[in-house]
């Protein structure tokens, strides 16, 4: 099935389809070369075969909830399968609109497969670096720069007896080792005050790392670890990112009380120890700079926050808001966000997601550092996962230009509805117009058909009355003679037979009867010769130009036309004053009056009154038709003048009769009022400027 509408669906870069409950009725080229077919193969599969099997029924739901509902409706995500067995991962956004007056929902496709694989990377990563630490059989914890410990793994856990529930998240990572608060070695790396404080703090226990560049070890004894003591080593080395900034430290703790006991044995398991970290650190560190390059190169924006301050960027995220002369260390979330309601809604609605661990999707108005607004797709994830604390990672995706191409495709289609809607409504009112056109010239033809035989019909029956009177004179003298004569008494005789003959005529009662009856027939004579010229009068086909008319006379040639809709249902009454002629369309303005004679008919249901009123209002002329029928009430008042709307039964009305009544007043240059409330009757006032100037089609 073919929609002209749908072909603008074109001029938009993103993937695109209409369906229409049924089936998918257009798709766009950029839908069917991911697809891999074309419209026509497409529509020959059964609907909706493109999803995914696990994703039809949903997808179909979602359809359905748009159809059913107005506007633009939520996104979904879901999985679509091209003829090469390849899922892309789609966000389907659907409006709901009118397409050759059938609703259809018009679906823009986005693809998040690039954006999935950036997630599932960042979430691989992670997950591996925590199986590498929490795999690890020595015990190990990793602090962050704000001294939060992010990981305990399951040896410190039976190393030192303390839970990864009560450790992850805090910042007393000290509270397993010692009875009051002091420092630990990953603590000083990251407050860079190794030098000056671990030799007041471990005793000459402690000492650079002659393995790992920066790293310090010591070693201790615990009494409250075991059940007698112990004797803990300590190794801590700082972590970077990419641009050489300290973002955490991680510590290895081992029990070397045996070492006390077996020295050599002791050395040889610390070497052994030594190279463990060495090799879990640098490989740490491989899977940190992976980490840094992807997160450098990704084609979306990402940004990391942490308490309400942007810690780091990627080169993408720079590009995006214009950047690239703003320091991003003090630049606070609030900046990049279109108004200051827009971040706090963001902040309180995802701060409990992100708290709890779980990500957030959201759309909303941005701005660059130069004051350009962008419409942001934000996918936010907990740095921290179950840390519960305020570090987060967003990714961004420009939308900008998907929801300006949306909202100029829905203008277009909203301008092309409106258009439709005008032009059906002018065809309608011009086949309305040719319409009357055509009664008018019928009725124009049949009257000058009847003129033809009218007058030699009316000439007929003015020589037959002098025709008769001169025999009924002549009948009359005979009659007198024969009564007069003797011989009229003889039956064989002329006079006889001539009295016979006449004896059967009355000539006292034709004498009567037969002018009463030539003057009945001059009369209808008169009456069909008026109608006749009403008739022409109505439909002025030989004044189809602007010309001067008289409103008086053309409401009664209406009235004449009219006159068998209006005879048994009203008595008409006539108000006419006294009015110049008008510069018009007469044929046009008899349509008008004629309409609202016939409605007034209509609207009485047993027998009223229509009054028919006419006077000069200043420089107006003011034509009023009222009647004591059944009246409108304000609701139906309002819509009378609307292309198609009737309060009449099917069949029996267009709802084309005061569209058009309204049009042709316009077009004069009037305007026309309405009085009416239910039980009341109605008044409809035609005003008409005396100056009339024609109005160009």
């Amino acid at each position: 099935m073919e929609y002209a509408e749908l072909d603008i669906l074109e001029a938009v870069s993103q993937p695109l389809f209409a369906y229409d409950g049924q089936c998918i009725v257009h798709a766009n080229q950029k839908m069917l070369r991911l697809l891999g077919l074309s419209l026509s193969d497409l529509q020959s599969l059964p609907p909706l075969i493109m999803f995914a099997d696990e994703h039809r029924t949903r997808v179909a739901q979602y359809l359905g909830e748009c159809l059913d509902g107005e506007g633009l409706s939520p996104s979904i995500e879901l999985d679509v399968e091209s003829t090469s067995g390849l899922k892309r991962n789609m966000e389907i956004t659907g409006v709901k609109r009118r397409v050759a007056n059938r609703p259809m929902v018009i679906c823009t496709c986005q693809d998040l497969s690039d954006i999935k694989i950036v997630q599932d990377s960042l979430m691989e990563m992670g997950q591996r670096l925590n199986q590498i630490i929490e795999n690890d059989p020595v015990a190990t914890l990793v602090m962050n720069a704000g001294h939060v410990v992010t990981h305990w793994n399951s040896a410190a856990e039976q190393l030192t007896g303390v839970s990864k529930a009560a450790m992850i998240g805090n910042r007393e990572a000290w509270r397993p080792f010692y009875p009051s608060r002091r420092p630990i070695l990953a603590d000083l790396i990251i407050e860079g005050n190794v030098e000056s404080a671990m030799p007041s703090l471990y005793k000459g226990r402690g000492r650079r790392s002659t393995l790992i560049s920066n790293a310090v070890e010591a070693e201790d004894f615990f009494p409250d670890i075991g059940d007698s003591g112990a004797w803990l080593y300590f190794s801590a080395a700082p972590l970077y990112d990419s641009k050489g900034k300290l973002v955490g430290a991680i510590e290895t703790l081992q029990d070397v009380t045996s070492r006390r006991d077996a020295e050599d044995a002791l050395r040889r398991q610390q070497l052994a120890l030594e190279w463990t970290v060495a090799e879990r650190t640098a490989e740490v560190r491989a899977q940190h700079r992976q980490i840094e390059a992807l997160l450098e190169n990704a084609p979306i924006g990402i940004v990391q926050i942490q308490d309400g301050l942007i810690s780091r960027v990627n080169n993408t995220f720079v590009e995006m808001f214009e950047l690239k002369e703003t320091p991003i260390q003090t630049l606070r979330v609030d900046y990049i966000f279109a108004s200051r309601d827009d971040y706090e809604f963001i902040r309180k609605m995802a701060g409990p997601m992100l708290k709890a661990g779980t990500a957030f999707n959201y759309e909303a108005r941005m701005k660059t550092s130069l004051g350009n607004e962008r419409w942001i797709q934000l996918i936010g994830y907990p740095a921290n996962p179950g840390a519960g604390d305020e570090s987060s990672w967003w990714l961004l995706l420009d939308r900008t230009d998907i929801k300006a191409a949306h909202e100029n495709l829905q203008r277009n289609f909203d301008r092309i509805t409106d258009i439709n809607a005008k032009l059906e409504e002018a065809q309608n009112q011009l086949l309305q117009s040719e319409k009357m056109a055509s009664i008018g010239q019928l009725a124009a033809g049949v009257a000058h058909e009847i003129n033809n035989p009218l007058g030699f019909v009316s000439s007929n029956i003015g020589a037959l009355a002098r025709y008769s009177a001169n025999l009924l004179d002549l009948g009359h003298a005979v009659d007198r003679e024969l009564k007069d004569k003797a011989l009229a008494s003889e039956a064989d005789s002329p006079w006889g037979r001539l009295a016979k003959c006449l004896s059967g005529f009355d000539f006292e009662f034709l004498a009567e009867d037969l002018p009463d009856l030539l003057a009945e027939t001059e009369d209808g004579l008169s009456r069909v010769k008026r109608i006749v010229q009403d008739l022409k009068d109505f439909s002025r086909v030989d004044h189809d130009e602007w010309a001067e008319a008289d409103i008086n006379q053309g409401l009664d040639s209406t009235l004449n036309v009219v006159r068998n809709e209006v005879k048994y249902k009203a008595e008409v009454v006539k108000r006419y004053g006294q009015l110049p002629r008008v510069t018009c369309l007469a044929a046009q303005i008899n349509q008008v009056l004629m309409n609202l004679i016939v409605n007034a008919a209509q609207a009485i249901k047993d027998k009223g009154v229509i009054t028919l009123e006419t006077e000069v209002r200043g420089d107006w002329i003011a034509v009023c038709v009222s009647d004591t029928g059944c009246g409108m009430s304000e609701e139906v008042r309002k819509r009378i003048f609307e292309p198609f709307y009737t309060t009449k039964p099917v069949g029996q009305g267009t709802g084309l009769g005061l569209s058009l009544s309204y049009s042709i007043i316009q077009k004069h240059g009037g305007r026309i009022e309405v009085e009416s409330s239910p039980g009341a009757g109605t008044r409809f006032t035609v005003h008409l400027p005396i100056a009339c100037a024609p109005v160009r089609e």
